[in-house]
């Protein structure tokens, strides 16, 4: 008797999981959310179509991998991390917007994790991390972020190298630090002559200076950023662990063929897998 207990409720327990994916399976979509212009990761579409990017182009072969046809759900970023987890995956924003059925992009860390117990974060996918790049022509050598001082230097406003640098020593490069809108903007200012330096992402520096002889890229140690830098997966409701499954199969499967070295590859960029 005790045993045929165990096993309803262990059936009970795995009905709302099997039902959410059946759920997903009988629509015939995979929704997928992606952050909104966020290059090269989702690259805005100029004509109302669905954009591109690497997180785009892999949130296709992911639904293709599921036999699933692909809808979009791109999103501003919020104030946290936690406010996008539960806007676009556990709950739907409060506008009626969401939830998806996965999201891309989401840091696979321990401390969040433990702050959104209703997710499933996993299948870790890239290594990101903050480089300087550098014009060889206006800095001909390079010992450390000292060799940057009196020259301009470009950071995205709101962002991580912002913060490291304007604080660095003291403030010692603060008046040598330009902000801008968007990395992008940054990086396009480098290409152009107009600034010394550029502080981003690896991936945003590769995406839009592809190899360009004119600018070397260094890696920079700072007390307040993680050398090794931070892992990206994607993430789904806690409860679905049957979609967790044959995701992350799909995605070793990426990997196995070459196809996900190919997806960033074709933004310029070079995957570091973890």
């Amino acid at each position: 008797m005790a045993f045929l207990s165990i096993s309803l409720i262990a059936v009970l327990m795995a009905t709302p999981a099997r039902a959410d994916m059946e759920k997903i399976i009988k629509s015939g979509v995979l929704r997928v959310a992606v952050y909104d212009d966020f290059v090269p990761f989702s690259v805005r579409s100029k004509a109302g179509g669905k954009g591109s990017g690497i997180d785009i182009d892999l949130a296709q072969a992911l639904a293709k991998k599921l036999g699933l046809s692909l809808s979009l759900l791109p999103f501003p970023a919020g104030e946290s991390l936690s406010d996008d987890l539960r806007n676009m995956v556990w709950k739907g924003h409060y506008l009626g917007y969401g939830p998806a059925d996965l999201m891309l992009h989401v840091p696979v860390d321990k401390v969040l994790m433990s702050e959104n117990p209703q997710v499933t974060i996993f299948a870790p996918y890239h290594t990101e991390t903050v480089r300087l790049v550098r014009n060889v022509a206006t800095v001909p050598q390079f010992n450390g972020l000292a060799s940057m001082a009196g020259k301009k230097i470009g950071v995205e406003k709101v962002s991580i190298g912002a913060v490291v640098l304007l604080g660095e020593e003291d403030g010692r490069y603060r008046d040598d630090v330009k902000i801008f809108t968007t990395p992008i903007e940054a990086l396009e200012k480098l290409q152009a002559g107009e600034l010394d330096g550029v502080l981003a992402n690896r991936s945003e520096i590769e995406s839009v200076l592809h190899n360009d002889a004119r600018f070397a890229m260094h890696e920079v140690a700072f007390q307040r950023l993680p050398r090794k830098g931070w892992t990206v997966g994607m993430a789904i409701k806690k409860d679905n662990q049957e979609l967790a499954q044959r995701l992350q199969a799909a995605m070793e499967e990426l990997f196995a063929s070459g196809e996900m070295i190919g997806i960033f590859a074709k933004y310029g960029v070079q995957i570091v897998k973890p």
